[in-house]
């Protein structure tokens, strides 16, 4: 009944969201699966992930809590959240709340991993089920959206009108305009780009690239969703900021040229 009572909550303050699902065109990679395009006959599968997903969290802070951190794996936060189907549901259609869930999983895990008291794990745990509850709601309401027609059809198509790689250098653009709304004091402009150039471009190649280096992948989405928005919202400096951004376009130089050569592979097979 608490759980019910927190997602009609939730539902109820994501009403407010209404312009944002009406306005953002989807651009997914293919891991993403087509339940995204039938939200409204997935939302009981939704609900019963995100009940489990706090659950195993739950599990995994009250083991540490009473056993230490050698009882655990923290690697395992990662793989509960990314094997639920309501993590390309959330995904795809609210990418804020999305990295709000990254923030509190990565925040739990950096909890245990640098041994810090069970307090603070469950401070971040708490932030965690919070997302989780709101992120249920969002997707609720975007069923809701789509019952109607009003959202697109989700695809797996990369960018349209230019190649992987050649996107690689359209992110690195975008982070660059990050620094300077940033730099602008604009900081909430500056984070609506770290989630469009998340979502309309790095989703795009990122197929591709698991296929190549998984890890790279594992990386740059933590920078998307926990590194970056966090250095933003924590008021960090400008020269900061600045060095995050040049860490993920490192790491973007290192997606192009696997890129390169998935293209040119294609190419050498046709």
């Amino acid at each position: 009944m608490n759980s019910l009572f927190k997602s009609a909550t939730t539902l109820g303050v994501s009403l407010l969201l209404v312009s944002t699902f009406v306005a953002q065109p989807v651009f997914a990679n293919g891991p993403i699966g087509e339940h995204v395009n039938h939200l409204q006959a997935n939302i009981k599968d939704y609900s019963e992930e995100v009940e489990w997903m706090i659950g195993k969290v739950d599990t995994m802070v009250s083991d540490y809590e009473s056993k230490g951190a050698k009882a655990v794996n923290s690697d395992d936060l990662i793989e509960y959240w990314e094997s639920v189907k309501f993590h390309s549901a959330i995904e795809t259609n609210y990418v804020p709340v999305y990295a709000s869930i990254w923030q509190g999983i990565y925040g739990v895990k950096m909890a245990i991993d640098n041994n810090k008291p069970a307090s603070e794990a469950r401070k971040q745990q708490a932030a965690m089920d919070s997302a989780l509850w709101q992120g249920l709601g969002a997707v609720k309401l975007a069923a809701q959206f789509q019952k109607k027609g009003l959202l697109d059809n989700i695809t797996t198509t990369a960018t349209e009108g230019m190649t992987q790689s050649a996107t690689i250098d359209e992110i690195k653009h975008k982070l660059d305009r990050v620094v300077a709304k940033y730099a602008e004091r604009l900081s909430d402009e500056a984070t609506s780009i770290v989630h469009d150039t998340y979502l309309h471009l790095f989703e795009g190649v990122e197929g591709t690239l698991i296929a190549k280096d998984a890890k790279l992948v594992e990386v740059l989405e933590k920078d998307f969703n926990v590194t970056l928005p966090k250095a933003i919202s924590d008021n960090k400096s400008v020269d900061q900021v600045r060095d995050v951004i040049v860490d993920m376009q490192t790491k973007l130089d290192r997606a192009k040229v696997l890129l390169e050569e998935a293209e040119k592979a294609r190419k050498d097979v046709f």
